[in-house]
C-alpha cells in the first residue's frame, strides 16, 4: 500500500495539473500557486516524489529564467513534449515572456510589444 500524499504535495500537485497546454510555470510560481510562497525547493521535491499514474504534466514546470531543469534524457524527453505542445525550446530554455503563465495577463495590462 502506497504511503499517504502530504497535504503541501496535493497542492503542489494541483497547482501543476492547472498548467495549461502550451504554457510553462517555475518552480518557484507552482510552489506560490499552491499557497507555499519561496518554497520552489519544495515544489522541486514534490514532483521528484509524484506517484506514478497521476497524470502531472510535469514537463511544464521549468526553472524561473526558463531553463530545463532535467538531466540527459530528461531534458530531451521534456523538451520533446514541450515542442509537442508549441513551445519553443532553445539550448535547454524556454522563453518565459513568450510561454509563461503571465504571458497573457502581461499582454492585456500592457498590450503586444510588437504593436
Amino acid at each position: 500500500m502506497a504511503a499517504p500524499v502530504k497535504e503541501e504535495y496535493r497542492r503542489i500537485y494541483a497547482a501543476v495539473k492547472a498548467i495549461p497546454r502550451g504554457r510553462v510555470a517555475s518552480y518557484g510560481e507552482i510552489a506560490a500557486r499552491a499557497g507555499l510562497p519561496r518554497r520552489a525547493r519544495l515544489a522541486g521535491r514534490a514532483l521528484s516524489e509524484a506517484p506514478d499514474g497521476i497524470g502531472l504534466p510535469w514537463h511544464r514546470i521549468v526553472r524561473a529564467d526558463g531553463r530545463i531543469a532535467c538531466r540527459s534524457n530528461g531534458m530531451r524527453e521534456q523538451e520533446r513534449r514541450l515542442r509537442a505542445e508549441g513551445v519553443e525550446v532553445r539550448n535547454g530554455r524556454v522563453r518565459m515572456g513568450a510561454h509563461g503563465l503571465h504571458h497573457d495577463l502581461d499582454r492585456a495590462i500592457w498590450g503586444d510589444p510588437r504593436d
